[in-house]
């Protein structure tokens, strides 16, 4: 007979019977070798995803973690005898409550964005960084890890006695920067510097520096090493990279210093 599919083939119905249950056999195994592949896929993706290796203070340590809605950590630092941390002047206003992932243990409270007095564009804001801070709540202090910033996967960074703040100056093209916003470590190299006067918010900075970084929202706020250095606060998206303002004028303009020892030169408090 003339098998349309197969060309000229001569068989008896037995013959067929005895074909067909081989290709369902052989299909059988086909399966079973994709079904195999796809979870040896599975199981080598899950392996070779970062992991944290360090352990998590209590309180944790949130400094370069998520730190409220779409809000990241910076840095630790001191307002007077406060201790506060950095985050950014667009994500929340003064005196929103942070909370806890339950909902109800308080985290802190938001102070002021940083503003410059005069500005050169009327009707504009303008400050020296796009940073603001949180009044850390007394019980979440991380009393003896105040000058660590936490980067998740790539682990503690500890910030060494005496380290001052990058300015926008001490930044260069090419220079190594690495954030941990939205809990994700990514690093890249510094791309660009300059002014920015943003469309939208109305928001001047004299200072905006780019990293080939890739950012999304979540990212807003969070530490920005240089160099292994504290440098800046994530600010803004450039076409999904990386937009940052220095981090040493933000803090002159707040009244803020820099964490650069376990308790931040205070007596931790019960």
């Amino acid at each position: 007979m003339c098998d349309p599919y197969y060309g000229t083939l001569e068989v008896t119905q037995p013959a067929r019977t005895s074909a067909r249950a081989g290709l369902v056999r052989l299909l059988l195994v086909v399966l079973a070798g994709l079904l195999l592949g796809i979870g040896s896929f599975w199981t080598v993706s899950a392996v070779m995803q970062p992991r944290r290796t360090t352990p998590v203070f209590d309180p944790p340590v949130l400094a370069g973690q998520q730190l409220w809605g779409a809000c990241a950590g910076g840095f630790y630092a001191r307002h007077g005898d406060v201790i506060v941390l950095t985050s950014t002047g667009h994500c929340t206003g003064e005196g929103t409550v942070a909370y806890e992932p339950d909902g109800t243990t308080v985290r802190g409270v938001f102070g002021p964005a940083a503003r410059d007095a005069s500005c050169p564009y009327p009707g504009h804001t303008c400050a020296a960084s796009d940073i603001n801070y949180l009044v850390v709540a007394k019980n979440r202090i991380p009393w003896g890890h105040l000058n660590v910033v936490d980067l998740g996967t790539a682990g503690y960074r500890i910030i060494p006695p005496g380290t001052r703040p990058l300015a926008c100056a001490d930044i260069a093209i090419g220079d190594q920067a690495e954030i941990d916003g939205r809990n994700v470590y990514r690093s890249g190299t510094v791309s660009e510097k300059g002014e920015n006067l943003h469309p939208e918010d109305g928001a001047y900075f004299p200072c905006m520096i780019a990293a080939r970084i890739p950012v999304a929202v979540g990212d807003s706020g969070g530490a920005v090493l240089v160099r292994g250095i504290p440098a800046g606060v994530t600010s803004r998206s450039f076409a999904g990279w990386l937009g940052f303002t220095p981090l040493a004028e933000g803090l002159a303009e707040l009244g803020l210093d820099l964490c650069t020892t376990p308790d931040c030169g205070l007596v931790p408090q019960a």
